[in-house]
């Protein structure tokens, strides 16, 4: 099959992996607090499904699948769907995102399964405001699953850390010290407008510059170096002395799309081509086909947009294509 290259020039080999749109928290960034319609779980694609896809997905040449939710840790036997994605030719990266909570007993299992590493959501240290960012849950148990992973050998670990102006940008410089101190690559992320453009967005985002300023206002000597495995559009650092990295992804205030190779199948069996717009293609209708799928793929490299646009929507610019109404954890990030 030919390689996934969309009319920009841009060769897809990333395939991100939704496995549901539930989840144990509530993160004040990602979904409502309340009210939030989850997917019938009939209407969600089986593992068997999932892995027909990904194998399609492989022959064009996609080599690293991400697992995602929604907290993909709240479907059962997660690590049954990373044997089968690991046994297929020619892939070379399985990773995962979650919120931690599940993540220490389950770690090892996922090890040995065929998963490679984690990314750990992560946006604050400090117990109270965990409760305030995430509307439930436990920090203990989060920082639990990141001694878990280590041990486990899933690393590089990553934590991912929303930064959201008034709430936790204080905070940055325990994470850029967490990241001197300790083997763990902390990931600054800005605040995205995915499903939503109200004014909490707008009144929260906070553009990544304020993390090189801060590291200057410290006195810290800072490297720009080159990331661990699956930094994808992180700028990567090292403060000078430091066993761990820190990374910007700024999607907004220096958009990555130029670079961008990869697709994303959420939970209900759709592929979308760009995160941030409405266009979805669904699977479901192709599944026993080669031939559909193939044109299917071949599809999302024709409608995908250069760039999302959103930091034409901060600025109030108009946009030309239309913002998808789905929540991140309806897409699966």
């Amino acid at each position: 099959m030919p390689a996934l290259v969309d009319r920009f020039g841009r060769t897809h080999t990333y395939l991100r992996i939704s496995v549901t749109d539930r989840c144990n928290l509530r993160c004040l960034y990602c979904m409502p607090e309340e009210g939030m319609v989850f997917m019938e779980q009939d209407k969600l694609l089986s593992y068997a499904q999932i892995l027909e896809v990904a194998a399609a997905a492989a022959k064009f040449g996609i080599r690293k699948f991400r697992i995602t939710g929604g907290e993909p840790l709240v479907r059962p036997n997660l690590d049954e769907l990373v044997a089968g994605l690991s046994a297929l030719p020619g892939i070379e990266d399985i990773s995962l995102t979650t919120n931690g909570i599940l993540l220490a007993p389950q770690a090892r299992k996922l090890k040995e399964a065929g998963l490679k590493r984690v990314n750990i959501s992560l946006d604050t240290l400090d117990a109270a405001r965990f409760k305030f960012i995430a509307r439930r849950g436990d920090l203990n148990r989060v920082l639990e699953g990141v001694q878990a992973a280590a041990e486990a050998g899933l690393t590089p670990i990553k934590l991912n850390c929303v930064l959201l102006k008034g709430v936790n940008e204080d905070e940055i410089e325990t994470f850029l010290k967490l990241s001197t101190d300790q083997p763990l690559h902390v990931r600054f992320i800005e605040y995205m407008p995915i499903g939503h453009e109200d004014a909490g967005w707008r009144n929260h985002y906070l553009p990544l510059s304020k993390v090189l300023e801060e590291a200057r206002r410290l006195g810290y000597a800072v490297h720009s170096v080159e990331g661990p495995q699956g930094s994808g559009p992180s700028d990567d650092y090292r403060i000078e002395g430091g066993v761990g990295t820190f990374g910007l992804i700024h999607p907004i205030s220096d958009q990555f799309c130029k670079n961008c190779n990869r697709l994303r199948l959420t939970a209900d069996g759709n592929l979308k081509p760009c995160l941030y717009w409405v266009d979805e293609l669904n699977v479901k209708q192709a599944l026993g086909s080669e031939e559909a799928m193939e044109r299917l793929f071949l599809r999302a490299m024709d409608i995908k947009p250069e760039n999302h646009e959103m930091a034409a929507l901060l600025a109030g610019e108009k946009l030309t294509h239309v913002p998808t109404e789905r929540r991140m954890s309806q897409i699966g990030g």
